[in-house]
């Protein structure tokens, strides 16, 4: 008899084939982007299986999308309909170079909502639920799609947006929020605030606290950290990117690992160098094709971020979809070298915030000499903390860690930034 986890896969992976077919049909009869690419790489509709694609359909670089919106300003050529069809725009958020333009139809939007359906499910979100997302709107995919699926499935939606801090906690308490909605940073920023405002949290509603944008959802000493200052809450991560929509779903009891959404995307972990996939237990780079995003598709985009894909039988949860063990542990962009070791912000983060005393922390990373040096500033998470014996632990964990020796000094209360959107914790000098 077949085992019940190659039954799975193949349900998986037949349901990937087909709709890699329906979407490879459109793009070759009006995506200027694709249709050459998918000629070139001999690949019909009938893609003959998922291996012969990835074996034949060449990887999408960012860099080519940007200059692809160069040569054709503003949107560029990755459309497969006529301008007319497209309702919605978005706009990556730069961090790693020029921002682009994004534009979806109502097919491919819906699309989204239903990825992010899954998302809240899996998360234990229901109609019952009260979501208040803490972030300021602007043009960024992820804020309006997990609003409007979150408001399809039921919930009262509670936007957070051109609020103070303290606002949003008022906000929180006086409307019974179960579920918040915010990065990682920002749930810490939010319980520092009601700690020295005195608001108790724990006499608060909220039960799930739902992070994206940054690692730290991932990371145990970060979660530890921010449930620590909500004390019913449970942490529960989440990955997405403009270009993308919604990638992954995390669960409140299986912490630390991420499971990618493949009913909607044909999902591959390759070593970023050698562009070979990586076994399971190993680190590389998350390569992404979007299955239903017809309007603005992506065919094996190189995505930057680096995971670990973990072995199904090891999930406890049951799913067979790809797993994710430590979600996003950082970028291939974000990786330096100090003295010949590797060094990714997930890693350090997750040493940083072992310590448990650590409120808010920078990098910088020097680069002017022969050798990439680093520095870290940390804020002590109250004034009863001892600084110098902080500086001497942390710097004893790190050193131990990575066998560098890394420099730390404790700065006062409130020194460094506490943004709501994605942190910039690594600052070259």
């Amino acid at each position: 008899m077949e085992d019940s986890s190659v039954q799975d896969r193949s349900r998986i992976e037949a349901a990937q084939l087909a709709r890699l077919r329906v979407l490879v049909r459109e793009l070759l009869a009006g995506n200027r982007f694709y249709a050459p690419k998918l000629q070139e790489a001999g690949l019909s509709s009938e893609v003959p299986s998922l291996d012969a694609f990835r074996s034949s359909m060449p990887f999408t670089q960012k860099a080519e999308l940007v200059e692809d919106q160069r040569r054709h300003p503003p949107y560029g050529s990755n459309l497969t309909y006529e301008l007319d069809r497209y309702t919605r725009f978005s706009r990556t958020s730069g961090t790693t170079g020029k921002p682009m333009h994004w534009l979806d139809t109502p097919e491919s939007w819906q699309w989204m909502l239903d990825n992010w359906d899954r998302v809240f499910a899996a998360a234990g979100v229901s109609s019952r639920d009260r979501v208040l997302f803490a972030f300021s709107f602007g043009p960024f995919l992820g804020f309006w799609t997990a609003f409007e699926a979150a408001s399809q499935r039921g919930c009262l939606c509670i936007p957070g947006g051109g609020m103070s801090s303290l606002a949003r906690l008022e906000a929180i308490l006086e409307n019974g929020v179960s579920v918040l909605c915010c990065t990682p940073t920002y749930a810490l920023r939010l319980g520092e605030v009601a700690a020295g405002e005195g608001l108790d949290l724990s006499r608060g509603s909220v039960r799930t606290i739902l992070v994206a944008g940054e690692p730290g959802g991932s990371i145990g000493g970060t979660v530890a950290a921010i449930e620590r200052l909500w004390p019913k809450a449970r942490v529960v991560d989440h990955h997405g990117m403009t270009e993308t929509g919604p990638v992954s779903y995390g669960r409140p009891l299986e912490p630390l690992r991420l499971h990618v959404l493949e009913s909607a995307y044909l999902a591959e972990v390759i070593d970023p160098e050698e562009h070979q996939p990586v076994a399971a237990g190993e680190v590389g780079e998350l390569v992404l094709t979007t299955l239903g995003r017809t309007g603005s598709p992506l065919l094996r985009y190189r995505t930057g971020d680096l995971v670990r894909p973990s072995r199904p039988e090891s999930c406890a949860c049951g799913s067979w979809e790809l797993g994710l063990e430590g979600g996003i542990l950082g970028r291939s962009d974000d990786m330096v070298v100090v003295r010949g070791v590797n060094l990714y912000p997930g890693a350090v983060e997750a040493v940083i915030r072992r310590c448990g005393e650590v409120a808010e922390y920078r990098v910088e990373v020097d680069t002017r000499g022969s050798l990439c040096e680093l520095k870290v500033q940390a804020e002590a998470s109250c004034d009863s903390v001892d600084g110098p014996k902080l500086e001497k632990r942390l710097e004893t964990e790190l050193r131990s860690a990575f066998a560098l020796r890394i420099p730390v000094s404790i700065v006062a209360g409130g020194t460094l930034p506490r943004p709501e959107f994605k942190s910039n914790r690594w600052v070259r000098v």
